[in-house]
């Protein structure tokens, strides 16, 4: 392989990138992991082209042969578990804990699917005419478009590929740039498990060669169908393009995850959960805690606890024994001290603010801050419906706290901010628990759990800002990579038309029962 990773299309090295930049460690930042050579928009065009003209030829071959493919995929990811995930870890900081529990991730949702390979199932549905049979199968929409984040840079893309892949669809993938030494990786496990050439293809370019190459896609008819996961206000601007071509994308977009913690709730566990909920991965998920939303009675207690579980949580190198490490790259960074800027007179700041550093430092920290893109771990209390903080997502290590005196007004302040991806109730109430989840607008619902975490088996995904319905993991995922034909096969040797030659069988009106 080049010392230079390059897009693949229909299974070959494009040369000639239209630029080349280090992808460098964020918990290191001189350590150079790799060297990436960005590609054009016609290069993904022509990725689009390759995949659409495997397509026929993957989707002819048997869904049970198609499921050993991804057996295979799970295989050789059991096998590479924990050289994958230092890679993860070394490209963007993510603890390795973290790490090795993503690359799992790709391990259950391939078990999950291996199956699926023999339930892609339809149904016999009866006919009203005589003579006559109706079925529904499940086909592939045809070529599909992956654009991933790298906050989870292998475990989500798997949540696309590998039931796209099963299915009998034809992908063309484009990771985030600040992960794609670890996307190859991940690559080169699927393209030794048997997934042909052209099946696959990947394409490593910057966002707007990308939105190009898609819209030149498009126009073509080249990709059927868009799956993307990524910022709300990208998000917005694919939806548009798609919505142009008559196609309905596969939008899993940000969050501002309310956490309500109800004056029955264990609040220990409350604390505990809003920890890893607010700072694991740094606050830099889809699904982090954006406001813990208290009740007033227990305020100042779940304060207290909850400001000494993050001053005393381990933050640092990545490679150890860490709750959280750097951010993913400088330009999140950047977005997050903006983040900070949203910080307001009437709001009571816990905790030191901005980069970690000599002139900055925190206690206990673990190994050397100044070499990488670690920030404090901040709490913000007194956060009011209308302050930009409580409305928008931060990601980053920040979270807010308010408070609230009825249950029906923790539910509106959870929905106020308008995304509707993850969210969580600490409660003993079975009732508060159940009114919880019926009000609330978010996808996704924890009770007496973090509102991060996903199984690969249950339903991802959100509404409002945080995505269009669209979901992704186990059976759901299905209805965005298949689309549903029906067929009615008439053996009656003559022309039958429905409603039309419907026989109606008639009842006697006017019958009562004697007395």
């Amino acid at each position: 392989m080049s010392s230079v990773i390059l897009s693949v299309v229909a299974g070959e090295r494009v040369p000639d990138p239209v630029r080349t930049t280090p992808s460098t460690n964020p918990a290191n930042t001189a350590d150079v992991v790799g060297t990436i050579g960005s590609a054009g928009a016609d290069v993904f065009t022509r990725a689009a082209a390759a995949a659409k003209t495997a397509q026929y030829g993957w989707a002819a071959l048997p869904a049970p042969q198609r499921g050993q493919v991804v057996a295979n995929v799970g295989r050789l990811m059991t096998a590479n578990k924990t050289r994958l995930a230092a890679l993860v870890t070394r490209e963007i900081g993510k603890p390795l804990a973290e790490a090795l529990g993503e690359v799992q991730e790709i391990i259950d949702t391939c078990d999950f699917f291996i199956g699926e390979g023999r339930r892609l199932y339809g149904q016999t549905v009866p006919s009203e005419m005589p003579d006559k049979q109706l079925f529904t199968f499940r086909r592939p929409v045809g070529a599909v478009a992956v654009i991933s984040a790298g906050n989870f840079p292998v475990a989500v893309p798997s949540w696309y590929i590998v039931p796209a892949l099963l299915c009998g669809n034809t992908v063309v993938w484009k990771p985030a740039e600040y992960s794609a030494v670890v996307s190859d990786a991940f690559y080169e496990i699927f393209a030794h498990a048997g997934v042909p050439a052209g099946v696959l293809n990947v394409v490593y370019a910057d966002g707007a060669d990308t939105f190009a190459g898609l819209e030149q896609a498009l126009a073509a008819g080249l990709i059927d169908k868009v799956g993307f996961t990524g910022s709300s206000e990208v998000g917005t601007r694919i939806g548009e393009l798609c919505g142009r071509h008559l196609q309905t994308p596969c939008l899993e977009l940000g969050g501002k995850n309310p956490m309500v913690i109800t004056e029955d709730a264990d609040l220990d566990l409350a604390v505990e959960g809003a920890l890893f909920s607010g700072f694991g991965t740094a606050g830099q998920r889809c699904t982090s805690l954006g406001t813990v939303i208290v009740h007033e009675s227990i305020h100042d207690t779940f304060i207290e606890k909850f400001s000494t579980a993050v001053r005393e949580a381990a933050m640092g190198d990545p490679r150890e024994d860490v709750l959280f490490g750097p951010l993913l790259d400088e330009k999140f960074a950047a977005g997050f001290e903006k983040s900070l800027g949203w910080i307001a007179a009437h709001h009571q700041v816990i905790g030191s603010t901005g980069r970690v550093g000599a002139d900055n430092p925190r206690d206990g920290f673990v190994g050397d801050p100044s070499a990488g893109l670690f920030y404090h771990p901040v709490i913000v209390d007194g956060v009011r419906p209308d302050d930009e903080l409580f409305l928008n997502e931060t990601f980053g290590p920040i979270v807010g706290v308010t408070t609230y005196s009825t249950l029906d007004e923790a539910i509106a302040l959870g929905n106020k901010p308008g995304y509707g991806l993850s969210s969580s109730i600490y409660t003993t109430d079975p009732n508060k628990a159940f009114r919880f989840a019926q009000g609330i607008s978010a996808g996704m619902v924890s009770v007496n759990n973090s509102t991060s975490g996903a199984e690969a088996h249950l339903p991802f995904g959100g509404n409002g800002k945080s995505g269009n319905g669209s979901r992704q993991s186990g059976i759901w995922v299905l209805d965005q990579f298949t689309r549903w034909q029906s067929l009615n096969w008439d053996y009656s040797g003559k022309l039958q038309k429905a409603q039309m030659d419907t026989v109606t069988v008639e009842a006697d009106d006017d019958f009562l029962l004697p007395g």
